[in-house]
């Protein structure tokens, strides 16, 4: 057990929104992420953007492409590229099973957020399946009817 509760909390710096819209994400994985320090501590400050960013296995290791984290301000020492890809940190167990997974027809390796996790910056990855225009259209419509049936039983339970 942590000394403090703030060690243990999950500080989320950034989401990909899009993600969900345009995948179905069947399997979701937590991956460390491997930063240099004026990274560190642009991502601290919440500068991060996941526009056509994605995961992908290459030579039995893992990277993040076109994340885009902006340069820190402050920083004195070198200057680092913004849209540099990134290595994952995954134990060699989970990437084989991922790489197994991702051979799978129409199988990508999407990120959904970005965040800290004891002082650690963690990945969350999704396995998902792109979606087409009507899948879309389809997923917007059940979420509205979830919406309309939330209210309408919303009024008749209260006391």
């Amino acid at each position: 057990m942590p000394k403090d509760k703030k060690s243990a909390e999950k500080t989320v710096v950034a989401t990909n929104r899009k993600a969900r819209h345009l995948y179905d994400i069947l399997e979701v994985f937590e991956a460390g992420l491997s930063l240099k320090g004026p990274e560190a501590k642009s991502l601290r400050a919440g500068r991060a953007s996941f526009e056509g960013s994605f995961a992908r296995i290459d030579g039995g290791e893992a990277y993040l492409h076109n994340l885009h984290i902006s340069p820190y301000a402050q920083n004195t020492s070198e200057d680092l590229p913004a849209l540099r890809t990134r290595k994952l940190l995954l134990k060699r167990r989970e990437i084989d099973r991922l790489a197994a997974r991702l051979r799978g027809k129409g199988l990508t390796l999407v990120p959904l957020e970005v965040y800290f996790l004891r002082n650690w910056a963690k990945v969350a990855l999704g396995l998902g399946r792109g979606r087409r225009g009507p899948d879309r259209r389809e997923a917007i419509r059940k979420r509205e009817v979830q919406r309309e049936l939330g209210r309408s039983f919303q009024g008749k339970f209260k006391a």
